[in-house]
């Protein structure tokens, strides 16, 4: 039965109640689901790797990104130190030596990135049910910041193509903009690529949305309407015990989101109450070919964030290798 779309606080609280892994694993837990990714899952993982070939899976960091400024979010800015030039005119080594360097600004969140346990909270409560103005300060995330998860994030990746599963019937494989994905979709797509989903999996859901954008031009990429998982498939990420998940979409969840007055109501529910690690804008477009030409929907994937002390969210290259 689908929530009531006028009572966004309801569906939230019941949902928040029914999936919640607060204490699941000790009150000073800062992982969340990646505690389902263990070695055993990481040593299948590698089992994958057959023929060697590897796809990143981000987008670029340039300043022809999809950003226009909302929560002073920008492009990434990169800006050269030293250049060719500088070296032609001596930069006071010895020998002939010379060399570049540079440096980038950029938001954490602009790009390719996971979303860090301390980046949403639910009335003020963080993962794991800590208070969030305890958590997250000026000083940065002080006690669930990306840094922790650094080690962990790497094991059996498994591609759910709803763009082509769901969305080819015209021949165009992606969902169109407001598709909510249900648990029936997502059962659909794994049920197809021959694959099964469980407890420390990470799955990438591919809508086809970046695949439009990199052809029509941004438009409202970042933050305007997209297909995304719908509210309702909150019993499916907890019960599936999966370590993270991963789209090719801004906001992982449907846009516009299916409650009145409501905004990201399945982050509000999934991060700071299942404890799940959430990625966006990952490119799977030349994942989703090589899928498609092989018939092999699993493989070996990497995705570590940087190490950025503190940090509720960070820019990351993922690696797949089938």
């Amino acid at each position: 039965m689908s929530p009531d779309r006028h009572d966004p606080e309801a569906a939230i609280t019941e949902a928040a109640k029914s999936y919640s892994n607060w204490g699941r694993w000790g009150d000073d837990d800062v992982l969340g689901t990646l505690n389902f990714l263990d070695g055993a899952k990481r040593r299948e993982g590698a089992a994958l790797v057959r023929r060697g070939v590897s796809f990143s899976l981000s987008q670029r960091f340039d300043m022809d990104g999809p950003q226009k400024g909302w929560r002073r979010r920008t492009n990434p800015v990169h800006t050269m130190l030293d250049t060719g030039a500088d070296a032609y005119f001596g930069q006071g080594f010895p020998h002939g030596h010379g060399g570049a360097d540079d440096v980038i600004a950029m938001p954490l969140q602009c790009s390719t990135q996971w979303d860090g346990l301390g980046h949403i909270f639910d009335h003020g409560k963080a993962w794991n049910g800590r208070p969030a103005e305890q958590v997250v300060t000026s000083a940065g995330d002080l006690v669930t910041g990306i840094e922790h998860m650094a080690p962990y994030v790497a094991g059996r990746g498994v591609l759910l193509d709803l763009g082509r599963v769901i969305g080819d019937d015209d021949g165009t494989p992606e969902l169109p903009d407001g598709f909510a994905i249900t648990e029936e979709h997502l059962t659909e797509a794994a049920e197809a690529h021959g694959v099964n989903v469980g407890r420390g999996d990470i799955v990438l859901v591919r809508t086809g949305q970046l695949a439009r954008a990199k052809r029509d031009g941004w438009g409202d990429y970042a933050g305007g309407p997209a297909p995304g998982l719908s509210f309702t498939t909150a019993g499916w990420l907890h019960r599936t015990e999966i370590a993270a998940i991963a789209t090719d979409t801004w906001g992982f969840e449907v846009r516009p989101n299916e409650f009145e007055h409501a905004f990201q109501p399945l982050h509000q529910v999934a991060i700071p109450h299942i404890g799940l690690l959430i990625g966006e804008m990952w490119d799977l477009d030349a994942l989703a070919a090589d899928c498609i030409a092989d018939g092999v929907y699993e493989f070996w994937l990497t995705a570590a964030p940087l190490r950025i002390t503190g940090a509720v969210g960070s820019p990351i290259n993922p690696i797949a290798v089938k």
